[in-house]
């Protein structure tokens, strides 16, 4: 069974990352699902956003935490990438996405930040809110140990990046490694979430191990490299 294809930021290398284009763009090419990394606003709310300042994705600049969200609307986190100009994705905006849609959403918290532990709380009062199959994901084991207690019904990912430990703590439903430490671990794989995969070889290399989620920046084309089932050796 080929793994299902998360679109990470959206189909984010045709259209700005984070953005409601790049996410209905994603869905429209045949993404399974939506990944969107979240930070909280200086007045509570949780925005689509990677980075802890805003210079990249932004025509500002500043530290996101210590500005509120009207602050935030106040810039344009779509021209920098070469598409129209687009406001800040709230999470609440992409979770009516993901409904309407039919989609997984796959929601990563980012740590440290100023906030701690409060951006597990926000994200599961605003999870409870909505019909909207909902995965929670963090490189931080505190952060997916506290989520899991507020939302057990919730599956949960913990990311790995530098190494790739063979047991998973009990609060964490998947094992998430880069790609990098798949390549690194022959034997493992199967029924974990792989970021982030867009290169032919690693998409066939997810589907021979047995991946259940597959990340891509280029959801359209790994769409069609799955549906090919193509092998690295294959013209």
């Amino acid at each position: 069974m080929p793994p299902d294809i998360v679109a990470h930021r959206g189909a984010s290398t045709r259209r700005p990352e984070h953005t409601l284009a790049a996410y209905e763009l994603a869905l429209d090419q045949g993404a399974d699902g939506l990944e969107c990394d979240v930070r909280l606003t200086r007045d509570g709310h949780l925005v689509c956003v990677h980075d802890r300042r805003i210079n990249r994705t932004s025509d500002g600049v500043g530290v996101l935490s210590t500005m509120t969200l009207a602050q935030l609307r106040g810039h344009d986190f779509g021209s920098w990438h070469g598409g129209e100009p687009a406001g800040v994705l709230t999470l609440e905006e992409l979770l009516g996405l993901a409904h309407d849609r039919g989609a997984r959403l796959f929601v990563e918290t980012k740590h440290p930040v100023r906030y701690g532990a409060q951006v597990e709380r926000v994200l599961a009062a605003v999870l409870g809110r909505y019909r909207v199959e909902a995965v929670m994901m963090s490189f931080s084991v505190l952060a997916v140990h506290r989520f899991k207690k507020l939302k057990p019904d919730v599956p949960t990912v913990l990311l790995y990046d530098r190494l790739w430990p063979r047991n998973l703590p009990r609060f964490a439903d998947y094992a998430g490694p880069g790609v990098h430490l798949l390549r690194r671990h022959p034997d493992r794989g199967r029924d974990t979430y792989v970021w982030t995969v867009d290169d032919p070889a690693d998409v066939a290399l997810c589907r021979e191990r047995g991946v259940r989620f597959l990340a891509t920046n280029n959801p359209g084309e790994t769409r069609r490299l799955l549906a090919a089932n193509l092998t690295p050796d294959q013209p």
